[in-house]
């Protein structure tokens, strides 16, 4: 066997194999001997039929199978021991290698074409983006403790609808004379009657019961915002839509907020001692900037990665790799058509974020460790046990089952490469910290 290889350019490579009948003749007649003694030959008893006549059957298919594993096998290693260190998988040059004829052929050629990584650097230098965070004010808190206190507080379905219930039931849109408009809205909605923005159409439910009809103009009672979500609307047709409905009530429902006491503390917050209502205020407050402040986290790492991205400027083979994502498979409908047209904002930017994960993990490892996996798992055991202490070497025992499922832990796996990732960014960066009101982050995250 004769393996060379020629550089077609910088990245890109052509590789030469060639065997002769003694790289493959002896394991092609050890597999005719398996065979031979395994056949049903039609005038022989099982595994009697001749050698001769076995070859004659099975050489050409055997011969291929064999010649094609020896060329697999000697391609990979040939990559490994020249240190070759490869993006995408070689690519068979079937122009050049040409038409192979197993059952006449004695020596075989076969070229791939192959392409390197490029030598990529990360240009820090050229990213600027701001960590944003959000300071919680006292009257955000405030609404959040009343959100859960309904949260976990008692639910009813009363008979008679009042001012702070939750309604539901049909709506139909009707026309100018008062009936059922030809095509128009027809949908189930519910609402919380405290999103009514005027006391004249709330009141309109007030009192009223199962099968009780009412007729409103959603216009008047909702925002259009209000009206895309209830009546599930595009944002357009919402801001247009001005017509009466009539709502055919189903029934209703109402929350009784739970007393803020020790024990909705303890629900909200298990494990957490809160014993009054002020440290209770405090610790909603630091719940609900550490979930604005995990969003700036994930917003700052995408801000991050967009301008690596950008500031990339190492060769790629392009040409290469176009035709192995079409050749991959990993895309039955993929044409070379669409490939050219969604290559620049789609596949490019892909391919460089690839390359650059490959240097951050030479700075930092980004993928989780198991450890670090099933000391998530059991954070989230302890959580859903109230807080409460278990036995650790029980806990253990779940975490690590859990963990052995891929599957039900990839959200968890996810979350824990992109935090990975922002302590790399973080360490590397030491970004400026932006504090911004709710909805100023808002807007931020549009």
């Amino acid at each position: 066997m004769n393996i060379t290889r020629e550089n077609l350019g910088d990245l890109d490579l052509q590789i030469k194999i060639e065997l002769d009948e003694n790289d493959y003749a002896e394991r092609v007649t050890k597999q005719l001997k398996k065979y031979q003694k395994q056949a049903a030959v039609p005038g022989f008893r099982k595994g009697m039929a001749p050698l001769g006549l076995i070859k004659r059957m099975y050489e050409p298919s055997v011969k291929a199978d064999e010649v094609q594993a020896i060329m697999s096998d000697s391609l990979f290693k040939y990559l490994d021991d020249e240190k070759l260190n490869t993006i995408g998988t070689p690519l068979a040059d079937d122009e050049k290698t040409g038409t192979v004829d197993f059952a006449s052929q004695k020596e075989f050629t076969f070229f791939f074409n192959v392409a390197l990584r490029p030598d990529v650097k990360i240009n820090w230098e050229k990213v600027s983006a701001p960590l944003y965070q959000v300071k919680i004010t006292p009257k955000e808190a405030e609404k959040q403790v009343k959100n859960m206190a309904e949260r976990y507080g008692k639910f009813e379905t009363p008979e008679v609808i009042s001012a702070d219930d939750m309604v539901y039931g049909k709506a139909v849109e009707l026309d100018k004379e008062g009936k059922e408009a030809e095509g128009g809205v027809s949908t189930f909605v519910s609402f919380d009657l405290k999103d009514v923005k005027d006391d004249e159409n709330r009141n309109l439910f007030v009192g009223k019961k199962a099968e009780d009809k009412v007729v409103f103009t959603p216009a008047k009672a909702f925002t259009a915002a209000d009206i895309e979500k209830h009546f599930r609307l595009e944002p357009a047709a919402a801001k247009k839509f001005k017509a009466a409905v009539e709502f055919t009530i189903s029934g209703c429902s109402h929350i009784t907020p739970h007393d803020l006491n020790e024990d909705l503390f303890n629900l909200a917050f298990p494990g957490k001692e809160i014993k009054d209502a002020a440290a209770f205020k405090k610790a909603v407050s630091k719940q609900m900037e550490e979930s604005y402040n995990e969003q700036g986290e994930w917003k700052y790492v995408a801000d991050v990665r967009e301008q690596l991205i950008a500031a990339f400027d190492a060769p790629i083979p392009e040409a290469f790799l176009k035709r192995w994502f079409l050749r991959s498979g990993n895309d039955k409908d993929l044409t070379a058509e669409k490939l050219e047209a969604d290559w620049n904002e789609k596949y490019l930017p892909s391919i460089k974020w690839e390359l650059l994960e490959s240097e951050l993990e030479k700075i930092k490892k980004l993928e989780p460790t198991q450890d670090e996996i099933i000391n998530e798992v059991k954070d989230i055991l302890r959580r859903n046990n109230n807080g409460q202490p278990d036995d650790e070497e029980t806990l253990d025992k779940s975490a690590r089952a859990i963990a052995q499922d891929r599957q039900n832990i990839s959200q968890l796996t996810d979350r824990l490469y992109s935090k990975n990732i922002f302590n790399l960014f973080n360490e590397q960066l030491k970004p400026e910290v932006e504090k911004l009101t709710v909805k100023e982050f808002g807007e931020k995250m549009k």
